[in-house]
């Protein structure tokens, strides 16, 4: 069964940065219709986590000779791996910067039907941009380029016990966990390498202490020697499915 979803614009609701990867050219020379910038969710890695209500906008900067209407103007990022398919689409709002240049945004807010998609979509996405022009040029980039849509990953942490005496040992647990978009939930990222890190007081920087692979339910544990007051985390580099995540530091006082 091949699910779509459709959702629905919504002006203004979210700003975000103008920083963007460059589009391919696609047809430019055939209709003079040149992409300047194209940016989904401000250049940075669409997160995804259960939530329905997370917003985030698809914005492309546009010129042609004689400039950029906003009719059949077409937004969307979408993927399909086998029998799944998802798609974010819509028609954007598209803003004159000068007789030629247009800059059309498209924004994006998950509803309750369709909100996250499926696990097996995770990964790379396609970009569509389809424009005309105002003597009636065509421009569509057939899906190019791609954007990471990621599920979202979380880390807990606690170092105990708490004080500690300076030379003893120092459990530090936590538990990685990504969004299981299929049931809408978070469940356990098992075998997967973790770094603990710790930060003295009065310092900003964390340091690699050692790195723990997470076991069948997405748990962590080992045991550091206690030296100086400071905060204990783990954080985890991603994958290409899944956000990089980071816990919140556990301050331990040392004596």
């Amino acid at each position: 069964m091949r699910a779509t979803s459709r959702h629905t614009v919504l002006t203004g609701a979210l700003v975000l940065s103008a920083s963007a990867v460059t589009a391919p050219v696609a047809y430019a020379a055939e209709t003079g219709v040149v992409i300047q910038k194209l940016s989904v969710n401000g250049g940075k890695p669409l997160v995804l986590g259960t939530s329905q209500t997370e917003s985030f906008t698809i914005s492309v900067t546009a010129s042609d000779d004689s400039g950029i209407s906003s009719n059949l103007a077409f937004l969307a990022i979408d993927r399909e791996a086998g029998d799944d398919y998802w798609s974010y689409h819509g028609s954007p709002k598209c803003t004159a910067a000068s007789a030629t240049t247009s800059t059309c945004k498209l924004t994006v807010k998950l509803d309750s039907g369709w909100g996250v998609p499926r696990n097996a979509l995770a990964g790379p996405w396609d970009v569509t941009v389809q424009l005309q022009a105002k003597d009636g040029d065509l421009y569509n980039n057939a899906g190019e380029p791609k954007h990471p849509v990621l599920r979202r990953g979380k880390l807990t942490v606690d170092a105990s016990p708490e004080p500690v005496y300076k030379g003893k040992p120092l459990k530090v647990t936590g538990k990685l966990t990504r969004a299981n978009w299929d049931k809408r939930t978070y469940a356990g990222y098992a075998d997967k390498p973790v770094k603990l890190q710790f930060r003295k007081a009065g310092t900003n920087t964390y340091t690699t202490v050692k790195t723990v692979s997470t076991n069948n339910y997405g748990n962590l544990s080992t045991t550091v020697t206690a030296s100086a007051d400071g905060y204990w985390r783990w954080s985890f580099a991603g994958t290409s499915t899944t956000s990089a995540a980071s816990a919140a530091g556990d301050y331990v006082d040392v004596r």
